[in-house]
């Protein structure tokens, strides 16, 4: 029985080592670099767009604790409305920011209000 069962061992890992070595053989041709650089490129947009759902679904949270905690701050400015302009004038007009400025002066929140007025942005409104 001792010869039978080395037998059966030295044919398994023969056998082992021929597919192994095909497998290889098959991954260094150009056509098995190309598989593997398309399945890194494919793994990699699936990584991308998992970190995005990620970001996405964790942003309600992040947005209330940060938002809770700059309830109280002397950050006005983050909670004013955006400045409205007045074409006819040729200034904008805003709310007060609580230092003495109007928030049109103020880069943070003109930056702000570009961002606001970019999520109002509805298709068919253009140049609006």
């Amino acid at each position: 029985m001792s010869r039978g069962l080395w037998f059966a061992a030295g044919a398994g890992a023969g056998v082992w080592a021929m597919v192994r070595g095909r497998r290889v053989a098959e991954a260094l041709t150009v056509d098995g670099m190309r598989d593997r650089v398309g399945a890194a490129v494919v793994g990699a947009r699936i990584l991308r767009d998992e970190v995005a759902q990620g970001r996405a679904d964790a942003e309600p949270a992040v947005r209330a604790r940060v938002g809770g905690a700059l309830q109280g701050s002397a950050r006005p400015e983050l909670s004013a409305p955006p400045p409205v302009a007045d074409p006819a004038a040729g200034t904008s007009t805003g709310a007060s920011s609580g230092t003495g400025t109007s928030t049109a002066t103020d880069p943070s929140t003109d930056t702000a209000a570009r961002a606001t007025s970019a999520d109002r942005h509805h298709p068919g409104q253009e140049g609006s």
